[in-house]
């Protein structure tokens, strides 16, 4: 039966109108009539991929442009809610303006002159005279120091009277002996000319006269050492009497020092004024140089200002000032300005150049203007909220668009700053308005 099948089988596919020759019963027919030449074919999915590829990055591009016009158009902001304004060339003034308090100029603190307990005669905000005695420091230990070093110097007055007289008594000793020696000269030379008219008339010897010679020759040798011998000891004895006078002065020194420091246990108040504050408590114990009180000088006041540390180097001791206060202006000039930066701020202070205004009070606030530099010409523009002298980049308008650029700004003053470079006259800048937007390189300007 399974013979009978495959005698029975017909070929399947056309051989283009042939027929394979009938093959006996007992063989297989051949596969040479199936095989057909078929023309080549382009490979679908390869071109399917590589269009698609290519319609993706149109669509990238189209996107990416669509994003871009969209997040352009995404950060808009009112015209009425941004300040424009415009570059100009002209005169320029640098100056700064800082907040200020009035402060006395003068404003004295009281410190204890040596250890002991303090006794005040004053309270807090009594008004007070120069002179006035505020307070009293008891110290058993400097007047004790006091008492002992005058007494030194007593005793070295007394030692410097004894040696003056013993000097001058020296001194007359050897001015006595110099004297002395004197007249033996003077005796040697009469002798001398006794002896020489006893010789002419042949009274006395040669060997006689030649004695007379020597004793008159040694007359003025002991009369010239005796002379040298006195003015010697003089110089020493002036010498000694000088250490003598030194070690006094000396001695006098430290007991005016001392006496000094004891009159100031009385604490006197240096100028005339209000006490504003008591350092230490009734009674209690003081170090040596510890605070004790401090007077406020109410003639004399200044204001005191705070600057960034920015424009804190531009500013120097005698630039001039303008005050503000209570809506009033006043002329003033810098009289310091503090080298120590603190939280990134400079304390300096300025005084009022002509009369002091009446009515000032401690504490009072107000305002002050400095002027660092003016010149002719620059390129400059206002100042707004938005940006200041550390400014790197600004908005130009152009059209209904605000377009990042990069500048150089310079000196600023109250209302202006400088353009160094990245602007021109006539460019329209923003310079308020936009600080939500971030650091976006563009935005559009609506109605």
């Amino acid at each position: 039966m399974l013979a009978m099948k495959i005698t029975n089988l017909r070929p399947l596919v056309s051989t283009g109108g042939r027929s394979d020759p009938p093959a006996g019963d007992a063989r297989f027919r051949g596969t040479e009539g199936q095989d057909t030449a078929v023309a080549a074919t382009p490979d679908r999915t390869r071109i399917v991929w590589i269009g698609a590829a290519a319609g993706g990055l149109v669509l990238i591009l189209v996107f990416g442009l669509l994003f871009r016009g969209w997040s352009a158009t995404e950060h808009t902001i009112s015209r009425e809610r941004l300040r424009i304004v415009t570059v100009t060339e002209g005169p320029f003034v640098h100056d700064v303006s800082a907040q200020g308090t009035v402060v006395a100029a003068v404003s004295p603190t009281l410190f204890a002159v040596a250890p002991g307990n303090i006794s005040y005669h004053v309270r807090a905000g009594d008004t007070v005279k120069a002179a006035q005695v505020l307070a009293t420091l008891a110290s058993p230990a400097l007047e004790n120091e006091y008492q002992r070093e005058r007494a030194t110097l007593e005793s070295l007055d007394t030692a410097l009277q004894r040696q003056t007289i013993e000097i001058r008594r020296q001194k007359l000793r050897t001015q006595e002996e110099a004297d002395l020696a004197n007249v033996t000269i003077r005796a040697a030379e009469r002798e001398m000319q006794r002896a020489q008219a006893a010789w002419d008339k042949g009274a006395i010897a040669e060997r006689d006269l030649r004695r007379a010679e020597d004793e008159r020759e040694s007359a003025k040798l002991a009369y010239e050492h005796a002379r040298e011998t006195a003015d010697l000891e003089r110089e020493s004895l002036d010498l000694d009497l000088r250490a003598r006078r030194l070690e006094r002065e000396r001695q006098g020194y430290v007991v005016a020092n001392l006496k000094r420091r004891v009159d100031e246990l009385s604490v006197r108040s240096p100028v005339n004024g209000i006490v504003a504050n008591l350092a230490a408590a009734e009674k209690a114990s003081v170090g040596e140089n510890a605070p004790l009180l401090t007077v406020v000088d109410l003639t004399a006041f200044e204001v005191e200002f705070q600057v960034a540390d920015v424009y804190a180097r531009d500013i120097k001791a005698g630039m001039e000032a303008s005050i503000s206060l209570d809506g009033q202006q006043h002329a003033g000039l810098v009289t310091a300005i503090s080298p120590e930066v603190r939280s990134g701020q400079v304390t300096g202070r300025v005084k009022f150049a002509g009369g002091q205004p009446p009515g000032l009070r401690q504490s009072q606030r107000g305002s002050i203007r400095i002027v660092i530099e003016q010149r002719a010409k620059a390129v400059k523009f206002e100042r707004g909220a938005e940006v200041g002298p550390m400014t790197r980049a600004v908005y130009v308008v152009d059209g209904d668009r605000a377009l990042q650029k990069p500048v150089e700004l310079g000196a600023a003053s109250v209302g202006e700053i400088e353009v160094l470079s990245g602007l021109e006259p006539g460019d329209q800048v923003v310079v308020a308005g936009f600080g939500d937007l971030g650091e976006v390189p563009e935005f559009h300007i609506g109605g």
